[in-house]
């Protein structure tokens, strides 16, 4: 599933980037955040008109703001609750 379908508060371990869908600054930018394969995040907030735009996720100790557009090329599996609540 890519990040912009995982349900709200849903923990997440991103598995894959399609970092060719993105320009090369943003992926930059993305990855000097933390965004890349083995993270762990999840879905804190969502914009509530047309696009839902934009995703505020939780990434660690940092709350970040994504695009739609950069959610869809984020290809993400769920994570159980057990280990979730280990790591925090």
């Amino acid at each position: 599933m890519t990040l912009d379908g995982l349900e709200y508060d849903r923990p997440a371990r991103i598995v894959a980037v399609a970092w060719e869908r993105l320009a090369s600054d943003e992926a930059k930018r993305l990855r000097a955040l933390g965004v890349d394969e083995g993270a762990e995040l999840a879905v804190i907030h969502r914009g509530v008109f047309g696009t839902r735009d934009p995703l505020a996720l939780r990434l660690g100790n940092m709350t970040i703001a994504l695009r739609r557009s950069h959610a869809l090329a984020i290809e993400v599996e769920l994570l159980d609750g057990a280990s979730h609540e280990a790591a925090a």
